[in-house]
């Protein structure tokens, strides 16, 4: 009886194990390898305080941190490291100036909890984002337009290098997942322009 009874002991901390290590790698996705930085960046010539702390949309109650991203060893954008931050591509445009910022982030997590893009499909032309600098600034952008690529065609130069206004393009999954790619089919891209600062 005492041997059967340390056996269940044994296979429920087993169990236990398992869920935590899974839990933890679900929490806090495994770092990306960093590829090579761009040779320029805005960002060098920008002040401090201008750079991007938190991402706001009022209308899915997101207020969440901003992280600073690279590229990943296959050239592209790299992904914040949990289901809870936001992303904001380093190399390209800072929020608020001229061109085409980039802020990603995840629609769920490993676990198939939600991430903090799972409602960003709810967002519509007219609806208001912000981004709080790390000086305190607010920089006001509205929604001008939604779309939906597959993830194999999405068309880099427009969300990227648009350079016409201050812009704030955001970006996560969408569709249905591929098994086997580990990602989803098809990527989101809500388009907002910049209309104010306070």
């Amino acid at each position: 009886m005492r041997s059967s009874s340390v056996i269940l002991v044994l296979i429920v901390l087993i169990a236990l194990g398992v869920f935590a290590y899974t839990l933890i790698h679900a929490t806090f996705y495994s770092p990306e390898t960093t590829g090579p930085a761009p040779a320029t960046s805005q960002a060098e010539n920008v002040p401090p305080g201008a750079m991007p702390s938190r991402l706001i949309i009022p209308s899915l109650s997101v207020n969440t941190h901003v992280q600073d991203l690279g590229i990943n060893s296959i050239g592209n954008m790299q992904a914040p490291n949990n289901f809870v931050d936001v992303g904001w591509y380093k190399y390209g445009t800072v929020p608020g100036y001229q061109g085409s910022a980039v802020i990603d982030g995840h629609v769920d997590n490993g676990l198939g909890l939600p991430g903090i893009f799972l409602h960003l499909n709810q967002l519509k032309v007219g609806d208001d984002v912000y981004v709080k600098t790390v000086a305190g600034d607010m920089e006001h952008f509205v929604v001008n337009d939604v779309e939906v690529y597959p993830y194999q065609n999405v068309p880099t130069t427009q969300v990227f290098e648009q350079n016409d206004a201050a812009r704030l393009n955001l970006v996560t999954c969408d569709g249905t997942w591929v098994h086997g790619k580990d990602t989803y089919n098809e990527r989101l891209v809500i388009y907002t322009k910049l209309v104010g600062t306070s």
